[in-house]
């Protein structure tokens, strides 16, 4: 499991960088774009350690995160209703890598809190080494 270590490590490294600006109650324009920044990153951390965690915990090989999340749930790793909401994350992320729009943008970040304490839950899980 050493990937997978060091797989979660970067991940949960990369969701303290986000929860430092993610809870802000009235982000400026920087710093929301830095947390939408963040979130992106975290993002890709976050799924390539489940991809990871998959791989080497339930043989499974997967190549995209929403196929990811999509296993994680059927494996036992996320309930239904957080397998949506990561879904949805994923939504989020690819918006916010190929157009940038101010609505948008303030709609991301109003959700970025639920986005990390997602990961954060799942992460949590994966180094325990259980499902739910």
């Amino acid at each position: 499991m050493g990937r997978v270590l060091e797989r979660l490590e970067v991940a949960r490294r990369a969701l303290r960088t986000l929860e430092e600006v993610a809870y802000l109650e009235e982000p400026s324009p920087l710093e929301r774009d830095a947390a939408i920044q963040r979130f992106e990153y975290t993002f890709e951390t976050f799924w390539k350690a489940l991809q990871a965690f998959l791989r080497e915990r339930e043989g499974l090989e997967v190549a995209s995160p929403k196929r990811a999340f999509r296993l994680a749930h059927e494996t036992g790793l996320m309930a239904e209703e957080e397998a949506r909401l990561a879904l949805a994350m994923a939504d989020d992320r690819n918006l916010t890598v190929h157009t940038y729009n101010e609505v948008l943008a303030q709609a991301i970040f109003r959700r970025l809190r639920s986005y990390a304490e997602l990961m954060g839950r799942v992460l949590r899980r994966m180094d325990e080494g259980h499902s739910l």
